[in-house]
């Protein structure tokens, strides 16, 4: 388990492994899901999943949504690239800015999630349906995010051939 550790980069234990972990614990106790798993290295696993598809929902949802109503702005892509090559500190910077973006998806995750529990209880909605429910959004999610990689490298390539 340590050597595997050691093997994840900062951005994947920051805007992965830990934000799924955290979203395990708070999940827990603010809902009564209990995604917590004995044995610590599937846990891993599961706890760097869950912060993947949190990840995503920040990148595919919350960015877009803040972009929209104007509480960012982004530079163009070309300048950043070029940025990047001059200041190696612009890319930690982006991390530390993703990091930011997946732990405020945390949050409104978890909300989503104790307001479904609440109508899960009230309208007496099974663990089935909730399952498949849940396996859907997260098919539609990833479908998107690989659209939406498959677009980032599709820009990174043109603004290379570019320079």
């Amino acid at each position: 388990m340590k050597e595997l550790l050691e093997k994840i980069s900062s951005y994947n234990l920051f805007n992965y492994l830990l934000p799924g972990i955290i979203f395990v614990c708070l999940c827990k106790y603010f809902t009564g899901y209990d995604l917590i798993l004995d044995n610590d290295f599937i846990g891993a696993f599961l706890y760097y999943f869950i912060g993947m598809v949190i990840s995503r929902f920040g990148s595919l949802i919350i960015e877009p949504v803040l972009k929209k109503i104007s509480f960012l702005k982004f530079a163009d892509y070309k300048d950043f690239v070029m940025a990047s090559k001059k200041d190696e500190k612009v890319e930690l910077l982006s991390e530390v800015n993703n990091t930011y973006r997946t732990i405020t998806a945390l949050f409104l995750i978890l909300l989503i999630t104790k307001v479904y529990k609440y109508f899960q209880v009230k309208l007496n909605i099974s663990d089935c349906l909730t399952s498949l429910i849940l396996i859907i959004v997260i098919f539609i999610l990833f479908l998107f995010s690989y659209r939406k990689q498959t677009n980032f490298i599709t820009k990174r390539i043109s603004t290379c051939n570019e320079s």
